[in-house]
């Protein structure tokens, strides 16, 4: 009799283990084809996501005695998962331009006028692609992703 409980419990250990398998694949895959989605539809939307980079940036109020004028985003885009709180990041190159405020302390200053590049952030959040108009200036986005390793992973995309 005592034969029979050890080869029960043995194949019992071995199907959970083989279930416990399958059902990380099945998720490993799952997630994988979400975020290949999300990058589908980041492609989709960047006109409007532009426009909500702009108008998002603008109100952080940075850099101080400038108004956003104009910011293009550029083809080169890398994608990261945010390692803190499991978000897909699009990493933009944009060239952005500004104007000085009138009265400002920046009226007088030249350089206002010259066109700045730089990464701009965005995050797939709860289904869609947003901003909070974050963005790294003087930067490429792979030399922001190298910035941010600690807190950024590559995504492979495609």
């Amino acid at each position: 009799m005592m034969p029979h409980v050890v080869t029960t419990i043995a194949i019992g250990t071995l199907v959970a283990l083989g279930a416990g398998w399958l059902w990380r694949r099945w998720r490993t895959a799952q997630q994988q084809a979400k975020q290949q989605l999300a990058i589908l539809l980041f492609d989709e939307k960047l006109g409007e996501l532009q426009i909500e980079f702009l108008s998002a940036a603008s109100a952080t109020g940075k850099p101080r005695g400038l108004r956003w004028k104009q910011s293009d985003l550029g083809e080169t885009r890398l994608f990261a998962k945010d390692l803190a709180s499991g978000e897909l990041i699009a990493l933009v190159g944009a060239t952005i331009s500004f104007e000085a405020i009138a009265g400002g302390d920046m009226e007088d200053v030249e350089a206002v006028g010259n066109l700045r590049f730089a990464t701009a952030i965005f995050a797939y959040r709860r289904g869609k692609w947003t901003t909070d108009g974050r963005v790294v200036f003087n930067l490429e986005p792979a030399q922001a992703l190298e910035r941010f390793q600690d807190s950024l992973v590559p995504c492979q995309v495609g």
